[in-house]
């Protein structure tokens, strides 16, 4: 009884932890070939549909992984649940309380690809069909999303910041003598 009982925690343990990669591998063949390197990209996505109060951020993080296009998209709310992408249920991946997060396969650019998002803002679960639009003229390096941005300022203020304090702290001394 004990056997079972810590097998039947080991199987749970290991789907909670590999949860997402299992989601993303259970689309692996259904993202659009691509002959890009392997690796993190950005794209510009458009979303239509629902009452308009929802939006995923963009540009958003495209993955090239065996050769495959892939999107993180990042909903404007954390009530989202999982979504419906070419019949495939793909379960959020970000934290509790986070806005929504979901790893997607791209299957066309430059045209609409339908989706469908549960989300749980309207006090019961609701599945609302919309369309994502990814631009393939936009792809560009990771460095043009805005978190990377916000990185790149933080870390100039940081330099800025350190670079002024030895300034100060060599005029001081300078003063003194």
């Amino acid at each position: 009884m004990k056997r079972m009982i810590r097998a039947m925690a080991i199987l749970f343990l290991t789907v909670v932890l590999f949860c997402p990669v299992l989601v993303v591998a259970a689309g692996g063949e259904e993202g659009l070939e691509t002959d890009m390197e392997d690796g993190e990209y950005s794209i510009q996505v458009d979303l239509e549909g629902g009452s308009g109060k929802a939006s995923v951020t963009s540009p958003t993080l495209m993955i090239v992984k065996n050769g495959r296009m892939y999107a993180q998209l990042q909903w404007s709310s954390s009530n989202y649940d999982y979504m419906i992408v070419n019949g495939k249920k793909l379960l959020n991946e970000s934290e509790e309380g986070r806005n929504s997060v979901f790893t997607v396969p791209i299957t066309v650019l430059d045209d609409k690809m339908e989706v469908i998002a549960d989300t749980l803002a309207m006090g019961a679960p609701h599945e609302i069909n919309y369309t994502l639009t990814f631009y393939g003229d936009s792809i560009g390096s990771k460095g043009q999303l805005p978190q990377e941005a916000a990185k790149r300022v933080v870390a100039v203020a940081l330099v800025i910041i350190v670079g002024g304090g030895i300034l100060n702290y060599f005029v001081n001394k300078r003063n003194r003598c």
